[in-house]
């Protein structure tokens, strides 16, 4: 039973470390990447759609993303969309595609990107914690329905304060290495 709580614990916590590696994935460098326009959203036909499924994306060079859209009726929404998105971004269109000049990061974008990073990390640390204090909640239930003994609670606890500990260091060094891809490249 406490395997069941510890297996669950440590699931949703890889699940918050995938979720903080998507969400920085999204984030600038000073090269093109077309995971920067992953979280770009498009307003078409009254619905928004994620723009990876509007059109092909690609980076043929570090300066240039390059947007395909499927349906061409479409170009104009799209451009309103990445231009919207607040990436710092200023694309044009010459009627068949969308071309995305990536231009290198100012100090201050550069500073703005690191402070978003931060609250990135931040939010998956606290979700990490919830988890824990959920995991917790459920062993200390276990002990007083007298399901498990005071010393398999202990050992319960410790375990799920490894785990916490475990997957809040991997949020930290992945966002240690993502603030230095920002800060020097």
């Amino acid at each position: 039973m406490i395997k069941d709580v510890l297996k669950d614990a440590e699931g949703h916590m890889q699940k918050s470390v995938e979720v903080f590696k998507h969400e920085i994935a999204s984030l600038r460098t000073g090269k093109a990447s077309v995971s920067l326009l992953d979280n770009v959203q498009v307003e078409y036909y009254g619905t928004k759609m994620p723009l990876n499924q509007m059109a092909t994306i690609s980076a043929p060079d570090a300066t240039l993303i390059v947007v395909s859209p499927y349906d061409m009726s479409a170009l104009q929404a799209i451009e309103k969309a990445i231009r919207e998105a607040d990436l710092g971004l200023n694309p044009s269109n010459d009627g068949k595609k969308i071309m995305v000049p990536v231009p290198p990061l100012t100090e201050e974008r550069r500073k703005t990107l690191v402070k978003k990073l931060h609250e990135y990390a931040e939010q998956s640390r606290v979700a990490i914690r919830n988890i824990r204090r959920d995991a917790r909640d459920k062993v200390k239930k276990m002990m007083k329905d007298k399901e498990i003994s005071e010393d398999d609670e202990r050992r319960a606890e410790e375990e799920i304060q490894r785990l916490t500990d475990k997957y809040i260091d991997e949020i930290d060094k992945l966002s240690k290495k993502k603030e230095q891809d920002i800060l020097h490249v």
